[in-house]
């Protein structure tokens, strides 16, 4: 996987059907244990639901996890159509938990799987929607001298410092996408001095 969609923040949303509540939750995830503290919470904050069914993707040691949950509710009317939304729309590290109070008349199958789609659909357009790429960390160890420098050239290509260390000299690392991997291939694309320069690891950025 290349790129996919993620959402920056949780997000609440309710929708009334029938007298029947559903409460959807969407919660960004980087893993399947996240995943599954984060449903734990939601269990337990509406312990007194019906159901609470979810579906979640999440990329974890570069492999791609895909899971849903009906939760007592028929087989295929809410944890499928949530994923298949999740699906649609490529969110990947993203958990949705639909939590629905019975309000004492029976949806039927098809009004089961329009309540639950819709709840996701609706707690989605609530979100934050980012972009991840695939990218690297670049660890560069720099003179104090060059630091404006290094901080001029990041702010130019859209470079971001996530950390900075000051010791005898200044170690910096930055995320950069994929595509300006050539940037740091010479010292000649660099408007600095860099002591060493190294790619340390990739990330999703």
């Amino acid at each position: 996987m290349r790129e996919y969609n993620t959402i920056e923040n949780e997000g609440l949303s309710e929708l009334i059907e029938k007298k029947s509540k559903f409460i959807a939750s969407v919660y960004h995830i980087e893993s399947i244990k996240e995943a599954e503290e984060k449903l734990m919470q939601v269990r337990k904050k509406y312990h007194d639901a019906r159901h609470n069914c979810y579906a979640y993707r999440v990329l974890e040691k570069n492999n791609l996890v895909e899971r849903s949950s009906d939760d007592g509710e028929p087989s295929g009317t809410a944890g499928a159509p949530m994923l298949n939304i999740l699906k649609q729309e490529d969110l990947c590290n993203v958990l949705i938990v639909v939590t629905r109070y019975f309000g004492g008349i029976l949806l039927g199958t098809g009004g089961l799987v329009r309540a639950y789609s819709q709840s996701t659909k609706e707690v989605i357009e609530k979100s934050k929607i980012v972009l991840k790429q695939e990218g690297y960390v670049v660890e560069i160890e720099i003179e104090y001298r060059d630091f404006d420098r290094l901080k001029y050239f990041c702010k130019t290509n859209e470079i971001k410092i996530i950390n900075s260390q000051y010791l005898e000299n200044i170690i910096v690392e930055v995320e950069i996408k994929q595509n300006q991997k050539f940037l740091f291939d010479s010292c000649e694309n660099l408007n600095f001095n860099p002591i060493k320069c190294n790619i340390i690891k990739e990330k999703y950025i």
